[in-house]
């Protein structure tokens, strides 16, 4: 009976391929959806930033006049 049980440890432990292929496309599909999060992020910041920028930019002429 002990070598039964080691080979279905064996089976549990090695991954088939399709386990693989779907670890791996889970894997891409969270690097794409952290990717976008990320460029989302990006574009919000720099909308900020230019916001804040003009508004200093008017403080600035606003002192100067």
């Amino acid at each position: 009976m002990e070598p039964a049980c080691r080979k279905d440890k064996q089976k549990q432990q090695t991954p088939t391929r399709g386990d693989r292929s779907k670890q791996k496309s889970a894997q891409q599909e969270l690097k794409q959806r952290q990717r976008a999060e990320i460029y989302a992020l990006n574009k919000v910041m720099t909308e900020l930033e230019q916001q804040q920028f003009e508004a200093f930019c008017k403080q600035m002429q606003s002192q100067a006049e």
